[in-house]
């Protein structure tokens, strides 16, 4: 057990029967009365989203993950296909679990899978990826008052904002926490 004062951004619990991940957040002390912790929260079964507000001193069980190599294999419907690095076995996960990871995977792109018990549940991207620039805007020849950037379109359909020397065919290297460019490859 917990403390849900101990909960942060990407810690992954059980509550009511379900598993849960935070999204996102907040410890708020009003002037008078106790602290409560108000979080957002994925539900890692059905992929839907809620908000759960606890009091502060409240205990939520915490679970251990098991982590497995696994590479994106494709997405069908409402399904997203992985195949496990070592046993060749294709788990399958839910649309709605991991559409804040689908903008940077590609076919074959590697990942970790997390796994409770034999279920799987949700997938973790390295910090940073290397993409293909597919789309680019025209740099305005000029427009130096600041640091001049620009949109493109990568690979994955990703719409990234990168110097203006960025051009297509060029391979990025993008930060998959912030979704920001950090440099050429």
């Amino acid at each position: 057990m917990i403390d849900v004062n101990q909960l942060r951004k990407g810690v992954t619990y059980e509550h009511d029967n379900n598993l849960w991940r935070v999204l996102e957040y907040s410890h708020v002390k009003p002037g008078r009365g106790k602290a409560t912790i108000r979080t957002k929260v994925r539900n890692l079964r059905s992929g839907s989203t809620v908000e759960h507000t606890f009091n502060s001193g409240e205990r939520v069980q915490d679970i251990r993950l098991d982590n497995r190599t696994v590479q994106f294999l494709y997405q069908e419907d409402n399904l997203v296909y992985f195949m496990d690095m070592e046993t060749y076995e294709q788990p399958v996960l839910n649309y709605a679990v991991v559409e804040d990871v689908m903008p940077y995977l590609k076919e074959g792109s590697e990942l970790q899978l997390k796994m409770y018990g034999d279920e799987a549940i949700d997938v973790e991207l390295p910090p940073n990826l290397d993409l293909e620039v597919v789309e680019a805007e025209v740099a305005v020849r000029g427009d130096t008052s600041g640091a001049v950037t620009k949109a493109v379109k990568l690979e994955t359909g990703l719409v990234v904002n990168v110097p203006a020397f960025v051009t297509v065919g060029t391979v990025i290297r993008v930060d998959t926490r912030s979704g920001e460019y950090l440099t050429r490859v």
